[in-house]
């Protein structure tokens, strides 16, 4: 059945509809992550709320996201791909209507609003990490590192929708308004990913052949009776937390190319436009007319990449993109002053640090479920995206701290080459993971990584495949 699978050579219209409700899926993730700053623009004055208030709300929901990409991604393994992304949507969908209701209390709106963001975060979390093991479980070998890394590039698009909703929607139903609006999307969400089946690779773990069978007719769009459906397979036992620390190839490349390339990105994201008003000496309305054409090269970048890592093969995409990150970011450390008023240099220079550092998420996120066996995939990947989340306090906070100021962008003044070169040390990292830990996926099933991966297994006592 799976190498019926693996060896085809177009993809059928099943397999088209889950790509588009996955990458949609990951689309709104991001929408919402985004709309939390104009929520923000809004209450911070009324509410009177302080730095230290405001970078709460701002964070729980990063927060939120590293623990929920940890537990649901083990809860995937231990329940299905198929239950626990629902249960996540169903997360964020209550999350994101809670907000919708948010008490106009300058005492403690801002707590409600701080845990709401928690826990739309924590489901979100879950959602990255359990619909991108769901997608690779169903699509062909030699196609997987395209359709994954396609989906990714819906992030820069949740972006691109949430900036169309403020301007075109705000100004008529205000930023509550905005929220029924996104729980809306979140139930048409759940509502398209009802008709679609569990992996077939993890019914068969559970030895539920005839399921696993009839999933796999499904993405072929073929009678399940076709299909054979070969011997009985004893139900594996669920996995346990602690297994993932018996492949330290495994967990060492996951965990660092995440931690590298998160901090990376959503520090110099943060810092971006402060760094273009202050060399550029510019206002922020500008800086974000320019930040258009940034993000629009990054959203190329992923497109781009994704094509890359199924040509040339993960492990050497992922070191290309990260290691040209860095080396743009050492040569703008480097100019340092000729820098300042030289806006098309600048600008150029970030275009291309954005399209590699953020365009190689298109082979981080993927890759760090391709290298985890069958059994942990999505428990790999949760830890994996939940470590790297920590990138997302300390690349923003990380650079106030070296320079001595607040953690509050555009508080003081900071220094282009400090900012330049902390960043693109966290892309070495990423970079250096990539190419000294990392081995190649690309043309290999998922049952050839499964061998593998079996044979370089720390030696402990584990259950393994059956």
């Amino acid at each position: 059945m799976l190498e019926r699978l693996d060896s085809q050579e177009r993809l059928t219209g099943n397999q088209v509809r889950l790509i588009m409700a996955a990458t949609f899926g990951v689309a709104l993730e991001f929408l919402d992550y985004f709309l939390i700053g104009f929520v923000l623009v809004f209450v911070v004055g009324p509410w009177h709320l302080t730095v230290w208030q405001s970078s709460t709300i701002l964070l729980a929901s990063g927060v939120g996201a590293m623990l929920g990409a940890a537990y649901f991604g083990w809860l995937a393994d231990r329940i299905g791909r198929r239950r626990v992304f629902m249960l996540t949507v169903g997360i964020f969908s209550v999350g994101t209507a809670a907000l919708a209701v948010t008490p106009d209390s300058v005492s403690y709106g801002w707590l409600y609003l701080s845990a709401f963001r928690f826990l739309i975060g924590f489901g979100a979390g879950g959602l990255y990490c359990v619909d991108l093991p769901l997608v690779q479980e169903f699509t062909p070998v030699k196609k997987r590192g395209l359709v994954t890394g396609l989906v990714t590039a819906a992030v820069p698009v949740g972006f691109l929708i949430g900036s169309l909703m403020v301007f075109f929607l705000a100004p008529s139903i205000g930023w509550r308004g905005l929220m029924v609006v996104c729980t809306l999307m979140a139930g048409f969400t759940l509502f398209i990913r009802t008709w679609i089946p569990e992996s077939p690779r993890w019914l068969l773990r559970q030895g539920r052949v005839d399921e696993a069978r009839a999933a796999v007719a499904w993405a072929l769009c073929v009678a399940k009776e076709s299909l054979p459906l070969g011997g009985a397979i004893r139900k594996e036992q669920p996995p346990a937390v602690g297994e993932i620390a018996n492949y330290p190839r495994s967990w060492a490349v996951s965990w660092l190319t995440n931690l590298g390339a998160q901090t990376g990105y959503y520090g110099l994201a943060l810092w971006s436009p402060v760094i273009l008003v202050q060399l550029l000496g510019i206002k922020p309305p500008q800086a974000a007319f320019y930040m258009i054409f940034i993000t629009l090269a990054a959203f190329v970048g992923r497109f781009l990449v994704s094509f890359l890592s199924e040509a040339i093969g993960r492990r050497a995409t992922g070191t290309i993109c990260s290691l040209t990150a860095c080396a743009v970011l050492v040569v703008s450390a480097l100019l340092g002053d000729a820098l300042t008023g030289a806006a098309a240099m600048l600008i150029g220079l970030l275009m291309v640090a954005y399209f590699f550092g953020e365009g190689g998420f298109a082979v981080v996120g993927p890759y760090s479920a391709e290298v985890w066996p069958s059994r942990l995939r999505a428990m790999g990947m949760g830890s994996a995206y939940g470590f790297g989340g920590l990138g997302k306090i300390i690349g923003p906070m990380g650079l106030a701290f070296i320079a001595g100021g607040s953690a509050a962008p555009g508080a003081g003044v900071i220094s282009a080459q400090g900012a330049f070169t902390y960043f693109a040390a966290w892309y070495a990292l990423a970079g250096f993971a990539f190419l000294f830990l990392g081995f190649e996926t690309r043309g290999r099933s998922l049952e050839a990584l499964d061998a593998q991966l079996c044979n370089d297994a720390h030696p402990l006592p584990i259950q393994t495949r059956t």
